[in-house]
């Protein structure tokens, strides 16, 4: 084993221990803090502002496709139809579209967020583009408030590091994947100084695994194909 990944494993193991002890790891504020950052910090981590609903046409925008290839992203996930899959922060809907026709018409997406107003966005979309199998559903800052065992996929399009509540959502995420499914990040990359997003807005593979590393999850994969974002992949145990 590398001493990277001895290194890795034996602080994922510290991690469990301390999970287990307290609950889960603590949250610790801090008024010393970055200004696009909430404060509150997570196994070393600060957790970033939310964007807003007004912000909304931002993730519509035209070039968002030359800049992010979300098309790559969604042929990277190998959807297949019938399949149950959660969009996790899903904002204006963006990705859901994209990823309704390969889960198809026996399939379905659920386009999560706190926020009634992106909710309200993706109904409307959904009214206009005639598409039956992206679903609006309205989610809580712990609970994306999914049935438990039921989904094949979730996916966070770079949205994880403004979770405010990361451990308990993410547990009641876990709760929801299916035996084997999948828990996908995709989040600018922190290791990479040229991607032009703010620093708290970012994360590195390793901070990712860091913060998996309390739940009964596998990594599976770092996928670099992306121009400014990982693929972070884990599978449910």
């Amino acid at each position: 084993m590398k001493r990277s990944s001895l290194a890795l494993a034996l602080a994922g193991s510290v991690l469990v221990a301390y999970a287990q002890n307290l609950g889960h790891p603590p949250y610790i504020t801090k008024s010393d803090h970055d200004p696009d950052g909430i404060g509150v910090f997570y196994m070393g981590r600060e957790i970033a502002q939310v964007m807003g609903h007004e912000a909304a046409d931002w993730l519509d925008r035209p070039e968002r496709e030359e800049e992010e290839a979300p098309s790559l992203l969604v042929k990277s996930l190998h959807l297949k139809p019938g399949s149950h899959v959660a969009d996790i922060g899903a904002g204006s809907g963006y990705l859901s579209f994209l990823m309704s026709k390969p889960v198809g018409s026996t399939g379905v997406v659920y386009a999560e967020d706190i926020q009634p107003e992106m909710l309200e966005i993706v109904k409307k979309k959904a009214a206009a583009k005639g598409e039956k199998n992206v679903i609006p559903w309205l989610g809580s800052t712990v609970d994306p408030k999914l049935p438990p065992g039921s989904i094949d996929l979730e996916i966070m399009v770079d949205v994880y590091h403004e979770f405010d509540h990361p451990y308990e959502m993410t547990k009641n995420m876990v709760s929801a994947l299916k035996p084997g499914g999948r828990l996908v990040f995709v989040e600018y990359r922190k290791e990479d100084p040229d991607v032009p997003i703010k620093l708290v807005h970012k994360m590195s593979v390793a901070q990712v695994r860091k913060e998996m590393s309390v739940f009964p999850l596998a990594f599976q994969q770092s996928i670099e194909i992306l121009p400014r974002q990982h693929i972070i992949v884990f599978t449910k145990n």
